[in-house]
C-alpha cells in the first residue's frame, strides 16, 4: 500500500512543475503570432498549448487511478473483517455442535431360539460400550413396544433388532408378542404411517438358506414394518446364514462379524461433528483428530478386514448391497438405468454380462469346495461336548455303555437286543451334518445341517484311520482307573463294531459304501442310522450289518412338527425311504421314538408304515430327556414311563399279527418288536452271528453281488435274560448292577 501512495504523490508533482513552466512560456507566444487571423491564431494557439492539453490528460488519468486505489484498498479491509466475523461465528457455532447428543445409547433387542442371537447381542453390547456410548441388551419378550417403542423415536437413541427365524418362517417363542404388535400397528390406521418417524434402527436377521421359502422372513419382515411406520434405517439389513456351504462369510458368525463392522463404521459416523472442528477429544467422543486425519479403532479393524463397502449413513428404503443387482427398481432409478442400457453395445453388453455371471459363478463354486463343514465357532462348541473331530466334517466319540462294559457294570440295548460287545463298540460319523432338526436332538442342533453334499471331502480311509485311533486314545485313558477291568481294557483297544449313529446323517457322505467296506475288511460290523429323507442313497447302499430307519411320526404333521425336516417333500421322500428299507434283504430296523403327547396316539398310521417298510424289527424307545435347552420346548413330561412303552407297543401289536415282542432293555426305557421268522421253534434268534456275517459280506463283495444273502444267514440265539418277561429286563447277568448316588445323569451314548 506504500508504493501506491509514493506513486501518486510523484505524478502530483509533475503536473504542478509542467503547468509553472508552461504558465512563462505563454507570454513570449502572444507577441509572435499577434498578426495572423482569428482562425489561425486558434490553430496556432491550441498548438503552441498542447502542453496544456496533455497535462490535464495526465491529471485526469492521474486522479482515476488514485481514486480506484483507494476504493479497492477499502473493500479489501471489508472482506478481511467480514471473514474474521465468519471464522469466529463458525468457531462458536463448532463449540455449540461439540456439546450437541447425536446418540444417547444404543438399545439393542434380540429374538433368539437356541442362544445365538442373544450371544450377539451381549458381543455387540461391549463393542458399542467401547466406543464410549451407553448400550442396553433387551430381551423382546420383556419389552412391551406398544408403552415405550414410541418413546424412543425422541431419545435419540439406536435400536438394533437380532432376530432369528424359527420353524416356518416364524420367530423365536420370546419375539413372538413383539412381531405380532409391530405386523399389526404398521397396517393399523390408528397409529399413523409416521407413528415411529425419527426412530433409527438397524436390522440383523439370523436364518438357514436350506429354509428356502422362509429364509430370514422375521428378520426381513420386522425391517418391512420398521420402515411402514416411518423409522429410519441407518444400515442395510443384515443376513446371517447358519448354512456354512451358502453363507457368504463361511458361518452365521462371521456374517455377524462382518455386518457388525459396518454397523459400528455407521454408528460412528452419526457421533461424528460434521465439521470435523472438534480439535480435542473429548469426554464421551470417539475421534481424535491427528495431523488432521481422524483415527478410530474399529476404522482400523475394518480396514485391516478388507472392508471397502460404503453405504448411506440414513435410509428410507431397502438398499442392497452394491455387490448383487437389486430386483426391484425405484421409479426415479429408472431414468438413468435406461440412459447406462442405452449407451452400452448391444452384442458386447450382453457377453460382457455373462462374463461377469460366469466368472461369479465360477467363483463361488470354488469357494463352496474350499469350504469345511466344520467353523471354528462349530468346533469348539462340539470340542466342549466330548466329540473328537476327525478331518473336516467328521467324529468319533466314547459312548457312556462303553465306560459302562469296561467296568463290567452292563450294555447298552444293542448288547441285549444284538449281542454286541458295549465295551468294543465306537461310535462315529463321517457326516456331522443332518437334513432334520429333531425337537428331540441330543446334541441341541450345534451340529451343521444340510440337503445335498456342498463342502469339502475327506477321503474314507482317512477317516476311519483317525476314528480308530482317537477311538482308542480316549480308551487309553482309562488304564489304571479303579474299577475297570484289565480283560475288557484290552478287549476295548481292539474295535468290533461301528455304531454310524453319533450324530448327523452318515449315509449323505458320498463315500459311505467305501467306507462300510473298509470297516468290513477290518471284520468290524457297521449299524448305520438314517433320517428316512433319503431314499436314492437307501437304494444304493452296500449291505450292512444292520440297517436303521428313524421312524419318529407316522403322519405328514407330526413328523413335520417334530423332526422339523430341511426338505419341502420331505413325507414323499419319508415313504420313499421305507419302500427302499423293504427292497433290502439284510437286518432292517424301523426305531421308534415316542414323545409323550406328541405321536403316542398313532398307532393305526404306524401299522400303515410297518406294512410299507416290512422291518425285520422295530425298537420302540421312550424320548430320553437331554436336559433344559432353548432349541427345542421338551420337558421330563413328554418322557413316557417304561410302563406306558410297554402298553403304546401291545396295542401296536394288535395290528401286527406277523410281530411279537421279542426283548426289552428297562434301563433304556427301550423294546424289541421282532418279525414271527426270526422265531425258529419257539425260539427266538435276534442276535448276530458277527463273524457269520463278514463271510457273507466278504464272498458277496468278491462275487460283485452275485452272492446274495439275507437277514436269516447270519442270526444267533437270544439268551433269556433278554426275552420280553425276563426277570433280569434285559441286564445281563454276568455284570454288576451299579447305581448312581447324588451325580447328574450322564446322557450320551447311542
Amino acid at each position: 500500500m506504500c508504493s501506491y501512495k509514493t506513486f501518486a504523490a510523484m505524478h502530483c508533482f509533475n503536473v504542478l512543475t509542467l503547468l509553472f513552466g508552461s504558465c512563462a512560456s505563454s507570454s513570449e507566444t502572444k507577441v509572435v503570432h499577434s498578426s495572423h487571423s482569428a482562425y489561425e491564431n486558434y490553430i496556432t494557439y491550441i498548438w503552441h498549448n498542447r502542453l496544456y492539453l496533455y497535462t490535464a490528460a495526465a491529471f485526469t488519468i492521474t486522479l482515476w487511478f488514485a481514486l480506484k486505489i483507494f476504493l479497492k484498498k477499502k473493500s479489501l479491509s471489508k472482506d478481511v473483517v467480514s471473514s474474521w466475523v465468519q471464522e469466529a461465528t463458525k468457531n462458536d457455532e463448532c463449540c455449540a455442535k461439540r456439546t450437541e447428543v447425536h446418540i444417547s445409547g444404543v438399545k439393542i433387542f434380540f429374538g433368539s431360539q437356541t442362544g445365538t442371537a442373544k450371544s450377539f447381542a451381549k458381543e455387540l453390547s461391549g463393542d458399542v460400550r467401547s466406543l464410549g456410548l451407553p448400550a442396553e441388551v433387551l430381551d423382546m419378550k420383556e419389552y412391551d413396544p406398544d408403552d415405550r417403542l414410541a418413546a424412543e423415536s425422541s431419545s435419540k437413541c439406536v435400536c438394533v433388532f437380532l432376530v432369528a427365524t424359527y420353524t416356518d418362517g416364524q420367530p423365536t417363542d420370546n419375539a413372538g408378542w413383539f412381531c405380532k404388535w409391530l405386523e399389526e400397528a404398521s397396517t393399523d390406521f390408528r397409529y399413523g404411517k409416521t407413528y415411529l418417524k425419527g426412530l433409527r434402527y438397524a436390522v440383523f436377521g439370523l436364518g438357514n438358506s436350506l429354509y428356502a421359502s422362509n429364509y430370514n422372513t422375521v428378520g426381513k419382515n420386522v425391517d418391512k414394518w420398521l420402515w411402514m411406520l416411518s423409522a429410519s434405517r441407518i444400515l442395510t439389513r443384515g443376513e446371517g446364514d447358519c448354512n456354512v456351504a451358502k453363507s457368504a462369510n463361511g458361518s452365521v458368525q462371521a456374517d455377524f462379524q462382518a455386518w457388525k463392522l459396518k454397523f459400528l463404521k455407521h454408528l460412528r459416523d452419526l457421533c461424528r461433528d460434521d465439521g470435523n472442528c472438534c480439535g480435542k477429544r473429548e469426554k464421551g467422543t470417539s475421534c481424535v483428530m491427528t495431523d488432521g486425519q481422524e483415527v478410530d479403532a474399529y476404522e482400523n479393524a475394518a480396514l485391516d478386514s478388507n472392508y471397502t463397502e460404503e453405504e448411506p449413513v440414513e435410509s428410507s428404503s431397502d438398499d442392497d448391497d452394491s455387490s448383487t443387482s437389486p430386483s426391484v427398481l425405484d421409479m426415479e432409478d429408472l431414468g438413468s438405468l435406461m440412459s447406462s442400457v442405452k449407451q452400452m453395445p448391444s452384442d458386447g453388453g450382453q457377453v460382457a454380462k455373462r462374463s461377469r455371471k460366469m466368472a461369479r459363478k465360477s467363483q463361488e463354486e470354488k469357494e463352496e469346495e474350499r469350504r469345511e463343514m466344520i467353523t471354528p465357532a462349530l468346533r469348539e462348541a462340539l470340542s466342549k461336548q466330548g466329540y473328537k473331530l476327525i478331518g473336516s466334517h467328521s467324529g468319533v466319540k466314547l459312548c457312556r455303555w462303553t465306560k459302562s462294559m469296561l467296568r463290567g457294570r452292563g450294555g447298552c440295548y444293542k448288547h441285549t437286543f444284538y449281542g454286541i460287545q458295549s465295551h468294543r463298540c465306537m461310535e462315529t460319523t463321517p457326516s456331522l451334518a443332518c437334513a432334520n432338526k429333531c425337537v428331540f436332538c441330543w446334541r441341541h442342533h450345534t451340529n451343521p445341517v444340510g440337503t445335498e453334499w456342498r463342502w469339502k471331502m475327506d477321503p474314507a480311509e482317512k477317516i476311519l484311520q483317525d476314528a480308530l485311533e482317537k477311538h482308542q486314545d480316549m480308551i487309553r485313558q482309562f488304564r489304571g482307573v479303579p474299577g475297570v477291568k484289565l480283560d475288557r481294557y484290552e478287549e476295548g483297544l481292539m474295535v468290533q463294531h461301528c455304531a454310524l449313529s453319533l450324530v448327523g446323517e452318515p449315509i449323505m457322505y458320498p463315500e459311505i459304501n467305501r467306507f462300510v467296506r473298509l470297516l468290513h475288511s477290518r471284520r468290524i460290523s457297521s449299524f448305520l442310522v438314517t433320517n428316512a429323507q433319503f431314499p436314492k442313497e437307501i437304494r444304493s447302499l452296500e449291505p450292512v450289518t444292520q440297517l436303521y430307519v428313524s421312524v419318529d411320526a407316522s403322519t405328514k404333521d407330526s413328523l413335520k412338527k417334530i423332526d422339523r425336516p430341511l426338505f419341502k417333500d420331505f413325507w414323499t421322500r419319508f415313504l420313499d425311504s421305507l419302500k427302499a428299507l423293504a427292497e433290502k434283504r439284510q437286518r432292517t430296523v424301523y426305531r421308534l421314538t415316542l414323545v409323550k403327547s406328541w405321536n403316542v396316539d398313532e398307532l393305526k398310521a404306524y401299522s400303515e408304515l410297518v406294512a410299507l417298510g416290512q422291518p425285520d424289527f422295530i425298537e420302540v424307545k421312550g424320548v430320553t430327556y437331554c436336559g433344559e435347552s432353548s432349541a427345542s420346548n421338551l420337558t421330563m413330561a413328554n418322557v413316557p414311563w417304561h410302563r406306558e412303552v410297554v402298553d403304546f407297543t401291545q396295542q401296536l401289536l394288535d395290528m401286527l399279527p406277523d410281530y411279537e415282542i421279542a426283548c426289552e432293555h428297562e434301563h433304556s426305557n427301550c423294546l424289541l418288536i421282532a418279525h414271527s421268522k426270526f422265531k425258529v421253534d419257539g425260539e427266538w434268534r435276534t442276535w448276530i452271528d458277527y463273524e457269520r456275517f463278514q463271510d457273507l459280506a466278504r464272498a458277496h463283495l468278491e462275487s460283485g453281488g452275485r452272492k446274495a444273502f439275507s437277514a436269516l444267514d447270519y442270526t444267533a440265539p437270544t439268551p433269556h435274560w433278554a426275552l420280553f418277561g425276563a426277570r433280569e429286563q434285559g441286564f445281563d447277568p454276568a455284570e454288576s448292577r451299579f447305581q448312581r448316588r447324588n451325580k447328574g445323569k450322564d446322557i450320551s451314548g447311542c
